[in-house]
């Protein structure tokens, strides 16, 4: 097989000296991940993993925990380090919408660094020019475009007051393209002889980095304009189905479930189910009272700043439903008071529940692929940031589709923007095709009245 490759990946006419040969063959091998099986100890990594996964447990924690087993101790660290990050997350809901898009950005930038870091590692003994320059460059025009769109859409009226910012945002996009397609001539430009193969994958591993990063990322901030209710809950169901699953498993777990993470097991899985569900449940009915959680966030062209006050929508409303007849003997009740958004919540953490896991099963798989623990060191007894954000990017994209499927409607407010916006003659044509639709629907409802009667 690899004298196919060498084969295939000689230039016509020219000869290839043994050297050239066993040094091509050897990173083909080492791409392509070409082993007996995965016990052996020759790693892909030309014998040294790419990210370190030494213990880096505070030296606090480790004399305090110092007469416990190595299972008690990993379980008490992450236990301890899980409460700090949950604190960490209520102060920076506390702060407000501004501070939490620039901590989803930060966020987006470190796992986008331990991706790009893994590939770095993997490849940089072939001295490849400009793979992190490049890396970092598209990272760059990607936030760009996706955050003038975001800027454009939601800062309509100030991007329209303020010329320079109404000039980048009418040529946004070829300006975006503009950045995009520097980058990749400079990629073709740094193509280099007997590493083309190489390169094309590493431009391919940059690629589908921004995709799985950058894009999901988008998305979330996109959650958080809709109400920070759409950023809070799905967030906190995928923390709690990871706090909960991996205490069912520790405790009860004893049928495994996936070989891709040999600790995951079939009690941890469906006791994260149950709880998740419930927490969900819980958690909306107790943020679906405060305007603050549910008005979408909106920018005040007044205060320049944002706003999250509203007149709540039916979702945040407190209705009475029927039990059905089944459940009725069994609870005692015939009819329960709930907001509508609860209904939409078990959606939402049976989601993070069922299908949330497998965002971190993928990422198992990546980790097994390269023979590594964590994508970095960051937290101890954790891993890496993308070890911890491997299943909200899975439902940041969940929230988004299902919020355009079945919540979003018509934004009057946007309406009126773009309205205003346009030359007089273009608003008194909208104002007379309007009216006369208006006048139309009128005439239909008054010949409609007799029947009523």
């Amino acid at each position: 097989m690899s004298e196919l490759r060498q084969r295939l990946g000689r230039e016509p006419g020219e000869a290839q000296e043994p050297e050239e040969k066993l040094q091509e063959s050897e990173s083909e091998n080492k791409l392509d991940g070409e082993t007996a099986s995965d016990s052996e100890s020759k790693s892909e990594f030309g014998g040294s993993p790419p990210v370190p996964t030494s213990d880096d447990t505070p030296e606090v924690l480790n004399r305090a925990l110092s007469n416990l087993s190595s299972r008690w101790k990993n379980w008490w660290v992450r236990g301890i380090l899980t409460l700090a990050m949950i604190t960490f997350f209520f102060i920076i809901i506390y702060l407000g919408p501004m501070v939490l898009m620039m901590i989803v950005m930060c966020v987006q930038i470190k796992c986008f660094h331990e991706i790009i870091t893994i590939g770095y590692n993997v490849y940089h003994s072939y001295d490849l020019p400009w793979f992190r320059t490049l890396s970092w460059y598209f990272l760059l025009c990607v936030n760009y475009f996706f955050y003038g769109e975001t800027v454009t859409d939601y800062f309509f009226t100030l991007v329209q007051r303020e010329e320079p910012l109404r000039i980048l945002s009418k040529y946004h996009r070829f300006i975006s393209f503009a950045l995009y397609l520097t980058g990749f001539c400079m990629f073709v430009l740094s193509l280099v002889k007997k590493h083309y193969r190489l390169q094309f994958y590493m431009f391919g591993w940059t690629h589908v980095t921004l995709l799985i990063v950058v894009t999901q990322s988008h998305l979330i901030i996109h959650n958080l304009f809709e109400g920070m209710i759409w950023f809070i809950v799905p967030i906190s169901c995928v923390i709690c189905n990871d706090i909960m699953a991996y205490m069912f498993g520790f405790f009860f777990g004893r049928t495994p479930l996936i070989k891709l993470s040999p600790k995951k097991t079939w009690e941890g899985f469906i006791g994260g189910f149950f709880a998740t569900v419930l927490f969900g449940l819980l958690l909306s009915y107790v943020m679906s009272g405060y305007r603050c959680f549910t008005c979408p966030v909106e920018f005040n062209n007044d205060t320049n700043s944002f706003t999250v006050d509203c007149e709540p929508s039916e979702l945040f409303q407190l209705q009475e439903y029927n039990i059905p007849l089944v459940l009725q003997s069994v609870v005692g009740w015939k009819t329960v008071r709930m907001y509508p958004f609860q209904i939409h919540s078990i959606a939402l953490s049976t989601f993070a529940s069922l299908i949330g896991p497998f965002g971190g099963f993928f990422a198992s798989g990546f980790k097994r692929a390269f023979k590594i623990k964590d994508f970095a060191n960051t937290i101890p007894g954790h891993g890496g940031i993308m070890d911890r954000f491997d299943c909200q990017y899975l439902m940041a994209t969940f929230v988004n589709v299902y919020i355009a499927s079945f919540i979003r409607g018509p934004n009057p407010s946007k309406l009126i923007q773009q309205f205003l916006t346009l030359r007089p003659d273009q608003q008194l044509h909208i104002f007379n095709t309007l009216k006369a639709h208006l006048v139309d629907k009128a005439v239909q409802w008054t010949a409609g009245l007799p029947n009523l009667f």
